[in-house]
């Protein structure tokens, strides 16, 4: 099933002329109602009509997360203040929060590609969602609610944390479809186990999971523990919010669907900044082509992903790879590159391992140390512990090639998800 079938099967070279000519109202839109763009253009000596395509963005400057906060709060809104109907911003722990604006015309795109997500992801008119997003400043809660509510669902607005109201909603409400964090499902599912809930009593069906990196190793756990299809949802406030991807529920671990005629999406060299061809990994680079309030050029995600097409897919929009991690989030230890996931997805050979993990960084000396906070499942005697941790120390220094010290805990020992995003890694350097 397709929401939008006409858009989301368009052939390629149809699909191209509609972003070209979406990009060309952008950058009017931008150069005479954003002073911001109309300075970086400038001092490029480039005018709006030297672009003439998607591909030429590359003569364009990137767009960064400091811009946003330079420009903080309403300094990068392309319309009047009386036109911005809805305003969302992050959380600001690390200083000014990001605000972005939205329009009428922004809000009902914003519905759009979440309903065409859903399908994706197996939702159909007349279910239920179970939506354990948060609500508020953060994207995600509105965000899945307006989209669901426009494809026609019956949206269960939970928001995050309360898991005991949370698991009664699930059992007396049944639900057909749950979204929130990955690592949230993670406990939803561990706390079924834990209190006997039969997950035949429970409607699941489908469970649609973002707002932070996860991997195979994840999906395993929550479609076993819940009885679900899993599949990534993947968005950012900046662009729009949830449904800038979508993974469809039938051709699960072959990438996401970026809606790209309303989202452009480049892959970077993170160095260089120099466009990538097609499969190699780097930094995601979005340009919105359709967004009215706030659009933005060439926006620097730091997510480290590849695109490429699928031509044996259902949809003729590119895909991208799961999230590696983030740019800003690789840790570098004794000159090595290490992203969480790496360590994660070595779990699932060793059986008696759980993919609750956390990664703790810290000096010894003059030295980088990390220590691997993993659950093993609670039936291990202490000298089984001690040979389960060794192994999996070597295979974490054979596959990554750094010596990191292999710390076992007990079922629910390690930090786990309340409602919100989970930090897989604490750095106390």
């Amino acid at each position: 099933m397709f929401y939008q079938k006409d858009i989301e099967t368009l052939p390629l070279e149809h699909l191209r002329k509609l972003q070209n000519e979406r990009l060309q109202h952008l950058l009017q839109h931008v150069y005479h109602n954003v002073p911001f763009y109309k300075q970086q253009m400038n001092e490029k000596g480039l005018k709006p009509s030297d672009i003439q395509g998607v591909q030429d963005l590359h003569k364009l400057p990137f767009t960064h997360k400091s811009d946003l906060r330079d420009h903080y709060p309403f300094d990068l809104f392309a319309v009047p203040q009386q036109e911005v109907l809805r305003i969302h911003a992050s959380s600001g722990t690390t200083g000014k929060p990001t605000v972005v604006g939205y329009s009428q015309k922004d809000l009902d795109i914003f519905d759009e590609v979440v309903a065409r997500s859903l399908v994706c992801a197996g939702a159909r008119p007349g279910m239920k969602l179970h939506n354990a997003y948060g609500y508020g400043l953060f994207t995600g809660g509105l965000g899945m609610h307006g989209g669901a509510t426009k494809l026609g669902m019956a949206v269960i607005p939970v928001s995050g944390g309360m898991t005991d109201r949370q698991l009664l909603i699930l059992q007396d409400f049944q639900p057909e479809v749950i979204c929130c964090t990955p690592s949230y499902a993670q406990t939803l599912a561990e706390e079924c186990k834990k209190r006997g809930i039969a997950l035949d009593d429970l409607a699941l069906q489908y469970a649609v999971l973002g707002a932070e990196p996860w991997t195979e190793t994840i999906r395993t756990q929550v479609e076993a523990g819940l009885q679900v299809n899993a599949t990534n949802i993947y968005g950012l406030s900046e662009i729009i919010g949830p449904g800038v991807s979508q993974e469809d529920y039938e051709e699960k671990g072959s990438g996401s669907y970026i809606w790209e005629d309303h989202f452009y999406p480049e892959v970077v060299d993170p160095k260089s900044g120099e466009p990538l061809p097609y499969g190699q990994e780097g930094v995601l680079v979005f340009t919105t082509l359709t967004k009215e309030a706030m659009p933005l050029l060439r926006y620097w995600t730091n997510d480290i992903c590849s695109i490429q097409y699928d031509s044996g897919a259902k949809r003729t929009h590119i895909k991208m790879s799961q999230i590696k991690g983030r740019a800003d989030d690789m840790l570098i230890i004794r000159g090595v590159n290490l992203f969480p996931s790496q360590v994660e997805v070595l779990i699932p050979p060793f059986k008696e391992l759980q993919p609750n993990y956390q990664l703790r960084v810290r000096k010894q000396g003059s030295m980088d140390q990390v220590q691997v906070l993993i659950e093993h499942d609670g039936r291990l005697e202490e000298a089984q512990q001690a040979g389960l941790a060794a192994a999996f120390r070597q295979k974490i220094k054979e596959n990554i090639g750094l010596s990191m010290d292999v710390v076992l805990k007990a079922p629910g020992e390690v930090p786990r998800s309340a409602g919100g995003k989970l930090s897989r890694v604490v750095d106390e350097r």
